[in-house]
């Protein structure tokens, strides 16, 4: 479906694919096991170590992954033995930049120390 220009705010496949992606991420674990992919760039890592990183069962883990790669936040390569799960930067990019795009009505909006910024100043 091709974006309606005249009412850029809405746009239902981008919506239905941001509802999706925010799902995904509205759990703990999933955001942990998402988060410490995008850390890990395009190297990705193995089950094994997104486990043992964050304290989960593989069991568990595997479930959220499986709900990370339906909403297309992750993608895995087989490499021998081995899965490399690697966070999909351009959904994630693309889910901020939909939930962005009209920000501050299309004008300049003032900058937003982020939390560890803040601390800095501090």
């Amino acid at each position: 479906m091709k974006k309606d220009q005249s009412n850029p705010a809405f746009d239902v496949v981008d919506e239905d694919l941001a509802v999706r992606s925010l799902a995904a991420l509205a759990q703990t674990q999933r955001l942990r096991a998402f988060r410490a992919l995008v850390v890990a760039g395009r190297d990705g890592l193995t089950p094994g170590v997104i486990a043992e990183q964050l304290g989960m069962a593989p069991s568990a883990l595997s479930f959220h992954l499986k709900e990370l790669a339906h909403a297309g936040l992750v993608s895995s390569e087989a490499r021998g033995r081995n899965l490399i799960y690697r966070a999909e930067i351009a959904r994630m990019n693309a889910l901020l930049s939909y939930l962005t795009e009209q920000c501050c009505q299309g004008e300049s909006c003032a900058a937003v120390p982020t939390p560890s910024q803040k601390k800095k100043v501090q």
